[in-house]
């Protein structure tokens, strides 16, 4: 392993006057952590936690915007307000404490935005050309627009430079100024259009107002789309020149994207995500590194330290993006520099950290229920200060996992039962679609830190109450999931396979036609017919009651699903509820469907049918063991959520405290699972 001083991660790099600890960046984005556009407690002590955790640079602000005809689609920051500057100096003052410098990203969204939001503005760009990700429909930007812009860009850079910021980073790929310098999103005809010297022009306009606006020492880059890599969008020579010019102009920094981002495939291209290969665009980074003067800094599935350290090393950029990687463990740095890499929480990929934005709000890891809660869940978990407690924890997925782990880290004695033979639950199944295998580090970091815990797990073992009995605890947790639920169906059951037999293997070479019916709108029945779209002879149809397809698998995670749907012409049916399967006299399936808009059923003949309905607690084991608890598996919720310990007791006569977590109380995520866990057992 790398010493401090040979590590390039760790040295200390020099831009401008400013003077980072390291190589490590995390770049900008958006958790969505802000109240009333501020970056308030919840926001700044997300970015505390990366200063403390050794990050030479956080960047706060992702596309925090301008101004009021710019109106936040995913939390964005309002610099157009006054009032920022004291919430900008309290995360400044707070981060230069724990030893990283800051900034933040400035921009106008231009069209990457709704015109149903916000102050009802209509929204503005270089050409009125509709955004699909947010369906805007812009006008295209008159001269009083641009006048305005651009004097709000320049007054919103000296908010962060009086906010005590150590510089900003203008955005520009997919807002406005990218819309003016990409042929594929300007197409004026006035002194703003054209050729690349006028399409430059805004661009250029508003980073020597930017730089006047704030003076000479003050430190100003840009992150920017080095090639569109499309039909008709910005080249690589065109963009290059940009660049340059830009750097002329006053830009001391730049950091490089490659692709675009206005459509989910194009975004998960530029922001690649789980099944994709680590760094892709590093080559593409060291040759812009290689001709441009200014320092060059990229993020792009930089996921592990050894791909950072490839980077640096080679000499393709100066500044290492480490972004996701610094979502799923803060502590990234300081755990290289303390020799400890092999426990850095891996960041997986799975992209929840994005999609979740969109989903429920904002920002949440995967597998780390912390990021976004610092204010209540910590990161590094403490020993308790109490008696130590014998612990048994039933199950061995994700929640299991972690209430192990959790309460190994809090000096308990815990021994795990799994029935399995090998640990990991619903984790497992969702990893065997080869292009989600990266999933089961969730399960194998987990395993690695419970034996530096000293958790004794116990596999092969299907507890009965008496194996629970027989280690005399103080504390019983039941994580022992779910099974498939085909109990919807009003006859047929038996008939139908469901989505765990396609991924264990089961469902031995499917051939003819299948059905596979989603009524859960998640991952599990798309990773399903992903898996089955291998097996050669078979024709698809995926049905859904639901009016979207998948609807909770965001703009991050869909593309790889609707690129083998269409590779393999999966038909899809929305509105369409299966009721019930028979057997039809030549031994084929016969599956009624039903619409509720026409209140008609159908029927489909083929040759299998898997269901995806969620699953059911397999809660057989809790329920034996309730009689013999003190709090009859009873939650006090207001200590649950106030982060105390549990004290119900409802049975004097009990022994033990019993509780129940992740699919063992309901259906739900990998995140959920682990949430519950951890927030259960840190305060034991």
């Amino acid at each position: 392993m790398p010493s401090a001083i040979l590590d390039p991660l760790l040295q200390p790099f020099r831009l401008k006057h400013l003077t980072l600890r390291n190589r490590v960046v995390s770049t900008s984005h958006e958790p969505a952590f802000g109240e009333d556009g501020m970056p308030k407690d919840r926001y700044r002590a997300y970015h505390v936690e990366k200063a403390r955790g050794g990050v030479g640079l956080t960047m706060i602000g992702g596309s925090a915007v301008v101004s009021p005809d710019s109106p936040p689609a995913f939390g964005n920051l309002l610099l157009y307000r006054d009032d920022i500057v004291p919430w900008l100096r309290r995360l400044t003052d707070d981060v230069h404490e724990a030893g990283a410098a800051v900034m933040c990203q400035v921009t106008h969204l231009g069209r990457r935005t709704s015109n149903f939001t916000g102050d009802w503005l209509p929204v503005v760009s270089a050409s009125p050309l509709r955004e699909p990700a947010h369906r805007a429909f812009p006008k295209a930007a008159e001269p009083w627009d641009l006048d305005r812009i651009v004097a709000d860009y320049a007054s919103a850079a000296v908010r962060c430079r009086e906010g005590g910021l150590d510089g900003i980073e203008l955005e520009a790929y997919g807002h406005l100024l990218d819309s003016f310098l990409s042929p594929a999103t300007n197409h004026r005809d006035d002194e703003w259009g054209g050729g690349p010297e006028n399409r430059m022009a805004f661009p250029r306009r508003v980073i020597r107002a930017v730089r006047e606006a704030v003076g000479p020492d003050f430190v100003v880059g840009i992150r920017m789309s080095l090639d569109e890599a499309q039909p008709g969008g910005l080249t690589f020579d065109e963009a290059l020149t940009a660049a340059q010019q830009y750097a002329a102009d006053g830009i001391d920094f730049i950091s490089t994207i490659h692709g675009s981002i206005e459509r989910d495939a194009s975004l998960a291209k530029a922001i690649p995500s789980i099944g994709t290969p680590l760094g892709p665009y590093l080559d593409f980074t060291g040759e812009i590194k290689r001709r441009l003067a200014i320092p060059v800094m990229h993020a792009a599935r930089i996921a592990d330290v050894a791909t950072a350290r490839h980077a640096l090393r080679e000499g393709l950029l100066d500044l290492v993006g480490m972004t996701r990687a610094q979502i799923a463990d803060p502590h990234l740095v300081a755990k290289v520099k303390a020799g400890q890499e092999d426990r850095i929480r891996p960041c997986v990929g799975a992209s929840y950290c994005l999609d979740a934005i969109y989903d429920s709000g904002d920002t949440k890891c995967v597998h780390n229920p912390s990021v976004g809660r610092e204010l209540h869940l910590p990161h590094l978990i403490s020993r308790t200060t109490g008696s130590r407690r014998k612990a048994v924890v039933v199950g061995a997925g994700p929640a299991g996992l972690e209430a192990a782990r959790v309460l190994g880290e809090r000096g308990h004695d815990v021994v795990v039962f799994e029935a399995s033979d090998q640990p990991g639950g619903q984790i497992r199944l969702a990893a065997s679609n080869p292009r989600r295998a990266d999933l089961i580090q969730i399960v194998d970091w987990r395993l690695a830190e419970c034996k530096i815990l000293g958790v004794d797990l116990r596999l092969g073992v299907y507890a009965e109450p008496d194996d629970v009995l027989a280690e005399h605890p103080d504390l019983v947790i039941v994580a022992t999931g779910g099974m498939p639920n085909r109990s919807f169906l009003t006859a047929g059951e038996g008939l139908v396979a469901d989505t765990w037999d396609v991924m264990t293997g089961s469902l031995r070479r499917p051939r003819g036609e299948i059905l596979v019916y989603d009524d859960h709108g998640g991952y599990p029945a798309m990773d399903a017919v992903e898996v089955l779209t291998a097996s050669p002879d078979v024709r698809i149809e995926f049905v859904t009651p639901e009016r979207a397809l998948a609807p909770d698998v965001g703009s991050m995670n869909s593309p790889a699903y609707l690129r083998a749907f269409t590779a393999h012409g999966v038909t899809t049916t929305l509105a369409q509820r299966l009721r019930s399967v028979r057997r039809t006299g030549d031994g084929r399936l016969a599956a009624t469907l039903y619409s509720e808009y026409t209140e008609a059923e159908t029927e489909r003949i083929v040759d299998h049918v898997i269901v995806e309905h969620g699953t059911l607690p397999t809660d057989e084991l809790y329920v034996e063991l309730l009689p013999g608890s003190t709090n009859f598996g009873e939650v006090d919720h207001r200590a649950l959520l106030g982060h105390e310990q549990q004290s119900v007791v409802r049975n004097e006569a009990g022994h033990y405290q019993l509780f129940r977590i992740g699919d063992a109380v309901a259906s739900r995520n990998i995140h959920a699972a682990i949430h519950d866990a951890l927030r259960l057992c840190l305060p034991v």
